[in-house]
């Protein structure tokens, strides 16, 4: 089991900045793949930033030089830099963590998912 839990959410005027943060309960080295997903109202969530072991990471075309995903090893968090923000950014944040267990059945994957916060981007 892990448990996320974000903050930093807020109002904030276009082009200003804000940063998510997601506090994990386990070491982030047991977590393959830690991302940042966003909910508008009436629309599907949808990925926003992922970081996977080793690294790499992978951002939705939408905030690509925008948006930055970084971890911290030593505090078990992950972030979420979100610069230039548009409007149409506007949505709940949620801080996803998915965990891989090998078997003898096969792999298993488990995603857990933080409360989510409120970024609201006023024009």
């Amino acid at each position: 089991q892990v448990q996320l839990a974000e903050s930093g959410g807020g109002l904030v005027q276009a082009g200003g900045s804000l940063r998510l943060s997601c506090a994990a309960s386990t070491s982030i080295f047991r977590i393959n793949r830690m991302g940042w997903y966003r909910q508008a109202p009436g629309k599907q969530r949808e990925l926003v930033a992922a970081i996977r072991s080793g690294g790499i990471t992978n951002y939705a075309d939408s905030v690509k030089g925008r948006f930055a995903i970084s971890t911290d090893n030593a505090k078990n968090m992950f972030y979420l830099q979100m610069n230039s923000l548009k409007p149409e950014d506007t949505a709940v944040y949620y801080c996803n963590a998915m965990t891989v267990v090998l078997t003898t059945a096969g792999r298993l994957e488990y995603d857990y998912w933080g409360q989510g916060t409120q970024v609201t981007v006023s024009s």
